[in-house]
């Protein structure tokens, strides 16, 4: 149903609104205590609630208790404290109408020119890993009924639904009334944070439902980037609230992150995490450019990972972003300080290390958050919507050997135990090279890529060029079944041992028979990668 539809004539002008009372409710007490000492000075009267309106008052300040105002105490162990006429009368009524002026003094009711609010903290609590009752408990009713009700009527009040617009607020109080630019600030800000919230509450209500009738995304402005993909694309990033990915790192040293940084930085992490051994991965234009672990033998795996994954394109690597599963460990900084570097992304760095890095000014250090965990699930945009998927990923926790296991040998003899951890990790590795993907390896690193190519045959060529005599006794991996033996002959002529793909082409006899014929070995999966 649409409200009342007045002639415009009636409402008089409104720009600067006079603070003289304020009714303040807040979980985060970030800054309460200076803004109601600023408030009392400047002759505003204080209204407020239960631990707001405590606080307010342990700290000197003359501060009305709510049920002063309502003539109800606050109830049912504080669910019941604002919602009634006395506060929201105040709130919504529209002072540029004399009608609703005159209907307040008929009422007895004094208006609000300021209303300070912030939220009960539901998504913190349901990240604590609380009782359902307890997160209940933590799903706010009169605070989002009195954002959206002074967002409504900013035409008369400013709304503060931050601590960090604070300020900015007593500027405007102290110097004569808020400005109607400001108040319709903080009234998007308003809505913006109670639909956020309301967003966190609804996906927690179907947190066990895997593709519910509506999917909430709850995200933040976090900056505005210097340009997008390219310079004359504008972008920004935002976070999840409760992230704990890319987004949510923290930059170490060197100079802002770019578009393309977070985007290659993201693909680097979804690499070197598929790992549980030490694991590096340098990643350009969204393609790995070499992928390793380290030797069981090293002293530094980290270190052992890294000099390996560049020894695959050294080419390439120069300006990459590298991305390490590990502590960065000073000699793995010493040999990343050798190389051209756009970002270095890692859990950790021990103090000498990030001393070293700091040095290379251009060279972006992130750090990723203590409790980094992958998407369980992934969102693309497309026009007009979203797809939603599960995220394809590996089992970083399961043994070396696990993945073998599951695989059906189809063609040669059951080869060795190193060849087999070959296999293993090249399988890994190649779910993060772009479609179509076949990827080299040996000795637990990549040593030819071949990725992104319309057919399969372009991406076996470009993989043994890649890797030149390193062909001849390394293992490949292809992402999807070979449509024909075409492509499996490029990478026999050039001297694999062992092959794993996944199988489920009309033509998998052909192929296996061009196996058999070279005497190679060859697994089946029974479950491809594309990566689009």
């Amino acid at each position: 149903m649409s409200g009342p539809q007045r002639d415009a004539s009636l409402y008089r002008d409104r720009d600067h609104v006079a603070v003289r009372r304020a009714l303040i409710s807040v979980s985060d007490k970030t800054g309460l205590i200076e803004l109601a000492t600023a408030l009392h000075a400047a002759g505003v009267e204080m209204v407020s609630t239960g631990s707001t309106a405590a606080s307010i008052r342990d700290a000197g300040l003359v501060v009305t208790d709510v049920s002063d105002v309502t003539g109800f105490p606050e109830s049912l162990d504080g669910r019941v404290k604002t919602l009634h006429p006395g506060v929201h009368a105040g709130i919504l009524a529209d002072l540029r109408l004399a009608s609703h002026e005159q209907q307040l003094v008929d009422l007895g009711i004094s208006p609000f020119e300021l209303v300070v609010v912030n939220l009960y903290p539901f998504r913190e609590t349901v990240a604590s890993g609380a009782p359902e009752n307890d997160v209940i408990e933590q799903i706010d009713i009169g605070g989002p009924a009195l954002v959206r009700a002074s967002a409504k009527n900013h035409a008369n009040v400013a709304v503060v639904v931050l601590p960090s617009d604070y300020a900015r607020v007593l500027a405007q109080v102290t110097s004569g009334g808020t400005t109607l630019e400001l108040r319709r600030e903080l009234a998007a800000e308003a809505f913006s944070h109670t639909a956020a919230y309301d967003a966190s509450v609804a996906s927690w209500f179907v947190r066990d439902v895997k593709f519910p009738s509506t999917y909430s995304v709850s995200v933040r402005r976090e900056q505005v980037l210097r340009y997008g993909e390219n310079s004359h694309q504008e972008a920004a990033l935002y976070r999840e609230q409760l992230g704990n990915g890319i987004a949510q790192a923290v930059l170490l040293g060197g100079k802002e992150m770019s578009y393309n940084n977070y985007v290659d930085a993201d693909a680097a992490v979804r690499a070197a995490f598929d790992f549980i051994n030490p694991a590096v991965a340098i990643i350009k234009h969204a393609n790995p450019c070499g992928i390793a672990v380290g030797r069981d033998k090293a002293v530094d795996q980290i270190a052992s990972a890294h000099q390996r994954a560049h020894a695959c394109d050294p080419v390439s690597a120069f300006g990459g972003v590298i991305a390490a599963n590990r502590t960065v460990t000073l000699k793995m900084a010493e040999q990343v300080s050798e190389v051209f570097t756009e970002v270095l992304v890692a859990p950790d760095f021990e103090p000498d290390a990030l001393t070293l890095l700091r040095e290379k000014k251009n060279l972006r250090l992130l750090q990723l958050p203590a409790d980094f965990t992958r998407e369980r699930m992934e969102m693309r945009q497309v026009s007009g919507g979203f797809l939603v998927q599960d995220a394809d990923l590996f089992d970083a926790d399961a043994d070396v050997g696990a993945l073998v296991k599951s695989w059906t040998l189809v063609a040669g003899d059951t080869p060795d135990a190193e060849t087999l951890v070959d296999l293993e990790f090249a399988w890994k590795a190649c779910r993060s090279v772009k479609s179509n993907a076949i990827l080299l390896a040996k000795g637990g690193a990549s040593v030819g890529v071949g990725m992104g190519q319309v057919n399969r045959v372009d991406s076996c060529h470009l993989a043994v060029s890649r890797a030149g005599d390193r062909a001849a006794g390394s293992v490949a991996a292809s992402d999807a079944f070979f449509p024909f033996s075409d492509g499996l002959e490029v990478l026999l002529a050039a001297g694999i041992t062992a092959v794993v793909q996944p199988g489920g082409s009309v033509r998998d006899e052909e192929v296996i028979a061009a196996a058999n014929k070279a005497g190679v070995t060859m697994y089946f999966t029974g479950e491809r990668h594309f990566f689009h």
